[in-house]
């Protein structure tokens, strides 16, 4: 449990909340990383934090268990589905927009224009036109040097990072701005209410979500909240871009609406939405809430006790806060992507592992900001990146043998079956097993937009 348990002591909640096993065995990812042992401790801290806040609420305690495998596979777990017998369609086979490409100084950039606006910001930069191919993109690429890349990008707003080796990224501005965040980062930033938590039956049994996030980490986080009996609302813009294999893989126990917050209308009634809510996680970059009047200090405003969830690519903090990113690029910065590939050809993990686990230590966090406000009141800010996430896989350097993986094998006894409006769906079911209150999701998945912007009550 030793993993679980540092996590459980950095977010204040106590090691002995619930009785953990963790169950190793062989990799299911080829990786240099650890990366199942890492998904395995996010898991089963969220776990004991759970169990913690039930026993807390009924004074009884229980166990929870986590094959390791099983917690590894959830980093593809959007592999792993099928809707009606076929993967669901992810993206197009080839996306040259959406690769490593090496620089005319030698060094290696992460191109990342996967959504129309990126696509058209990245090629606004390196010139050529939406449909060029990658022999093209590589060509014009081969004309900047790498780091003057990666800032021409960044001035444009689309996303692309030049590829640092660990030492590299040891001692830069980024990384040294974040790294005080720890893991993930649970802090009180005002004064409210003491606010019981649960009914009784489910941990999270009538606290209330607020999911503002999209593709992977933040909706990981509120679906990990929901499989503990978390009331989620996922508030999106039809206005923005999502992969619907995506939407599938982390929508489970949720209810969808749609906002525009340009208009007045919409912003209304999210404010309205913020007053009745426990937990209000958002997923974009820099000060774009904040700026709309939905940064943490107004949300404390509108509805003391608040907990406010912050998850972005490279911090909350430093010189790239308001950069964009993805999961790809925080490989690519720290050190991952250098050492998962060859020298002089850079490589990704094979798996989402940062998004996912993202997810899974915001969680936690918030989990444990929840324990604190139920004992002391308060607001707090849960703060998780996919940067602070990579360095916590990768900081023990690649110590792990990529052959020694034997992959998924038969994932059946991992599944199970949903139906749902897009059809139907086999999934992963919940990873950390409570031996009292089991995980599992209420309401199937649903397409964007299909509830309306209101809380129900059940």
């Amino acid at each position: 449990m030793r993993g679980a348990a540092e996590l459980l002591e950095e977010v204040g909640l106590p090691t002995d909340g619930a009785a953990l096993t963790i169950e190793e065995g062989a990799g299911v990812v080829p990786a240099k990383f650890p990366i199942g042992t890492r998904a395995a401790a996010a898991l089963g801290a969220c776990g004991v934090a759970a169990a913690t806040l039930w026993r807390d609420r009924t004074g009884v305690s229980q166990d929870v268990f986590v094959e390791q495998r099983r917690a590894e596979a959830s980093l593809i777990s959007f592999l792993l589905q099928r809707l009606d017998g076929e993967m669901p369609v992810r993206a197009s086979a080839s996306m040259p927009l959406v690769a490593l490409y090496e620089c005319a100084d030698g060094r290696w950039v992460h191109l990342h224009g996967a959504f129309p606006r990126l696509a058209q910001r990245t090629i606004d930069v390196i010139g050529g036109e939406l449909d060029q191919d990658a022999e093209s993109v590589a060509a014009r690429v081969k004309k900047f040097d790498a780091l003057d890349l990666e800032e021409a990008l960044a001035s444009v707003g689309a996303c692309g990072a030049m590829v640092r080796t660990a030492e590299e990224w040891a001692t830069h501005p980024q990384r040294n701005a974040i790294s005080p965040l720890g893991r993930v980062s649970v802090e009180k930033i005002a004064d409210g209410p003491v606010v019981p938590v649960g009914d009784g039956v489910r941990p999270l049994g009538g606290v209330r979500v607020l999911d503002l996030t999209r593709v992977l980490a933040g909706p990981t986080n509120a679906r990990v909240l929901a499989e503990h009996g978390a009331d989620v609302l996922h508030i999106n813009g039809d206005h923005l871009d999502n992969v619907p294999a995506f939407v599938m893989d982390t929508g489970h126990g949720k209810r969808a609406a749609s906002l525009d917050l340009n208009g007045p209308a919409d912003a209304g009634t999210l404010r309205a939405l913020v007053a009745g809510a426990d937990v209000f996680s958002q997923g974009y970059r820099g000060d774009a809430l904040a700026g709309r009047g939905f940064g943490p200090a107004d949300l404390v405003a509108m509805n003391p006790g608040i907990i406010t969830v912050t998850i972005n690519c490279y911090g909350d903090v430093g010189p790239w806060r308001l950069r964009p990113g993805w999961e790809q690029l925080s490989q690519t910065v720290t050190g991952i992507a250098d050492a998962e590939g060859e020298p002089g050809k850079p490589r990704l993990l094979l798996a989402a592992a940062a998004d996912y686990t993202t997810g899974y230590l915001a969680a936690l966090g918030t989990l444990a900001a929840l324990r604190r406000r139920s004992i002391e009141g308060g607001s707090y800010h849960v703060r998780a990146s996919l940067c602070q996430t990579a360095m916590w896989i990768a900081e023990d350097g690649p110590c792990m043998d990529p052959s020694a993986a034997i992959g998924v094998g038969d994932p059946t006894p991992w599944l199970t079956t949903s139906a749902t409006a897009f059809g139907e769906l086999s999934h992963l079911t919940p990873v950390a097993q409570l031996s009292k209150t089991p995980g599992r999701w209420l309401l199937p998945v649903v397409p964007l937009g299909t509830h309306n912007p209101e809380w129900v009550v059940r």
